[in-house]
């Protein structure tokens, strides 16, 4: 039996924004980091598509939702994770901070991304394949490093 905790109720959405927007990122453009974070979702995708692999979107408040805290620190900070994801995920952290400087653009892409798939509170966590559709969605688990990697594998052998 899997078990979500905790999710935190997602703050009002500012206006709706028609395209998606294009986020401007210091991050390169030419070859990704594997097991790093990212924050723009073009790349992600290209990323994807030039690996093969999935994407994992950590749809957070960092700054002052406990339970996504508690996934950071639980999760995904741990060598485990850190091992599985730099072997088959591109990770993506798609942030709704109170006291964190943010550009409009990553606000505006961070808000499309959370009204496209229908976000409502955090921590959500997605898998998504290489055309950015969603296969599998999630949240905080119980158990630490190794039980997260598990749930994440057998979310993606279930599609």
């Amino acid at each position: 039996m899997t078990a979500v905790l905790g999710c935190t109720p997602a703050p009002k959405q500012e206006p709706v924004v028609e395209e998606s927007p294009v986020v401007e990122t210091t991050q390169s453009e030419k070859e990704y980091e594997a097991g790093t974070w990212i924050d723009n979702w073009e790349l992600a995708i290209s990323y994807a598509r030039q690996s093969g692999k999935k994407v994992l979107v950590n749809f957070t408040g960092s700054d002052w939702c406990g339970w996504c805290v508690r996934l950071s620190s639980e999760v995904f900070t741990q060598d485990a994770f850190k091992e599985y994801a730099q072997e088959n995920l591109i990770l993506l952290k798609l942030d709704f901070p109170r006291n964190i400087d943010q550009s409009s653009e990553l606000k505006k892409q961070n808000q499309y991304l959370q009204r496209q798939f229908g976000i409502q509170g955090y921590p959500t966590i997605l898998l998504v394949d290489e055309e950015g559709k969603e296969i599998a969605r999630t949240g905080y688990q119980p158990g630490g490093a190794q039980n997260y990697v598990k749930h994440l594998q057998e979310l993606q052998q279930s599609k």
